[in-house]
């Protein structure tokens, strides 16, 4: 059986490798559903690693490390990129127009092989006392999320538990960030279509004044939700996106308006569509306009389970010392790693990849950049959290 030692110095062996994959997948980032060369690049260095790795369709890879007859833990990494466009100077910044991995999955999906090299390193000698089920999620930025994909070919038949790790450009490198309970929020789209009899602003009397129908749902939808959902839920509406009408002098026929919802419960998560629905037909009945509703149910929260948070403790003190553990605060951004700890306990803890007195960056921006050390860091993390499930 590897020592912890073992595997911070297999990870660290691998380091120059691993810089050289992250800065090559930086550089050549695909959207979700696309990530084919992303695929191959991650099957090739899983086969340097002899290790086997079976496709998803159509892209996305599952592998497996070690024999053993103990627990099978899952570890989990994204492939996808987001079409933002890369704003940086690095020399290994985005070559495709518009895209750019402003989330930071390249450095999971390189830590999670950094991971995925050391424990082979050791399951060849038949030394590892679990078997670790490596998964290279597709499409975790669109909902409801390439998870509910992998889940179906399969992913987490027979596994145990799982676990994950997230940038957070927050918290500096060398700390990973851990919560018990929701650590991310829930995230729904919701549109809602109205239509009515338009006509001219001198006569609202003889329409369906949809211009003021939408704005009162704006406004009221998001009131009316606060007072029906438990408020521990920390439910949001936020619109994003408001259109009617083309002229000052005339009411329009239609209109939308679309946005997102978060919530930090899953329990209300489940009961939100229904009560969405209730409340426009409610709240636009007084001004006999058509509502459509589109609701689009996108990932619940990631509760982290209170073992597995423990098993992910004592793994970060171990790979890097008790005081790079910390706390994190709940996120109402969505992740579909939700999907995984729904089907088993887990838990996902969040990689700190900001230079301690650099510049504080926000996900989903074309001018991330992240302190590559996270990567070494992650894998070490990710290995050790198998390594120490086989005691939990």
């Amino acid at each position: 059986m590897p020592t912890p030692a073992d595997l911070v110095a297999a990870v660290d062996a691998l380091v120059p490798d691993l810089l050289d994959v992250r800065r090559d997948l930086h550089a050549h980032p695909e959207l979700s559903w696309q990530e084919q060369r992303t695929t191959e690049v991650v099957a090739g260095w899983l086969d340097k690693f002899g290790i086997e790795a079976t496709r998803f369709d159509p892209t996305g890879l599952v592998a497996e490390v070690g024999d053993s007859d103990g627990p099978v833990v899952a570890l989990r990494a994204d492939l996808d990129a987001l079409p933002v466009a890369d704003k940086t100077s690095d020399p290994w910044r985005s070559t495709v127009p518009g895209v750019a991995h402003a989330c930071g999955h390249d450095v999971h999906t390189t830590a999670l092989l950094g991971a995925a090299g050391a424990l082979a390193r050791h399951a060849h000698d038949g030394g590892l006392p679990v078997r670790v089920r490596l998964v290279f999620q597709p499409a975790e930025e669109v909902m409801p999320g390439g998870a509910l994909s992998v889940l179906a070919a399969g992913a987490l038949s027979g596994v145990s538990r799982a676990f994950a790790l997230h940038c957070d450009p927050s918290l500096d490198v060398g700390l990973v960030g851990l919560r018990e309970g929701s650590i991310t929020g829930a995230a729904d789209r919701v549109r809602v279509q109205l239509s009515g009899r338009g006509g001219h602003t001198s006569r609202p009397h003889l329409t369906q004044d949809l211009t003021f129908a939408l704005a009162t749902l704006c406004t009221q939808l998001p009131a009316a939700l606060s007072r029906r959902l438990d408020p521990r839920a920390g439910a949001s509406l936020v619109w994003g996106s408001i259109n009617a009408g083309s002229a000052p002098n005339v009411i329009p026929a239609t209109g939308e308006v679309s946005g997102t919802l978060r919530m930090l419960d899953a329990t209300a998560w489940h009961e939100a569509e229904h009560l969405v629905r209730a409340l426009v037909r409610e709240i636009v009945a007084p001004y006999g306009v058509d509502a459509e509703v589109t609701y689009t149910q996108g990932v619940p929260p990631v509760v982290n389970d209170v073992e597995s948070t423990e098993i992910l403790r004592d793994a970060v003190a171990v790979a890097l010392g008790p005081s790079a553990v910390t706390t994190t605060s709940q996120s109402l951004g969505g992740e579909d790693f939700a999907w995984f700890v729904e089907s088993v306990p887990g838990s996902m803890g969040r990689l700190g990849t900001r230079t301690p007195g650099g510049p504080t960056y926000d996900l989903h921006q074309g001018n991330l950049r992240i302190d590559e050390r996270a990567v070494a860091i992650g894998a070490k993390v990710l290995a050790m959290a198998a390594l120490a499930s086989a005691a939990a």
